[in-house]
């Protein structure tokens, strides 16, 4: 948990990389990008392909209920909002702490 990092974080330490090396700043560009395409392509509620998911029926060989389907939506965009909220505000509290990275 102490080694997440979001938003605030990661604008941190890009700052401090470009500071110090413009190679090694394009090369975490780079790693952030292909990271943001991976995550995108996985099959979780309330990502990019987990519209794809219902498509594919599966065993049942039957569309799964719109009901449930927004259920499963719903549930994964809160677990997901709350991470966010989380992991900002822990970046919030060690840059106000001085413990981000310098």
């Amino acid at each position: 948990v102490n080694d997440l990092s979001g938003p605030v974080g990661v604008a941190s330490t890009m700052a401090v990389t470009a500071r110090v090396n413009i190679g090694r700043f394009l090369q975490l560009v780079a790693f952030i990008s292909i990271n943001l395409g991976v995550m995108n392509l996985l099959p979780l509620p309330a990502l990019d392909a987990a519209a794809c998911v219902p498509h594919h029926r599966g065993i049942r060989r039957k569309p799964v209920p719109p009901k449930y389907e927004g259920l499963v939506h719903a549930a994964g965009l809160m677990l997901l909002l709350m991470l966010m909220v989380y992991v900002t505000g822990h970046d919030i509290l060690r840059l106000l702490t001085g413990r981000m990275m310098q």
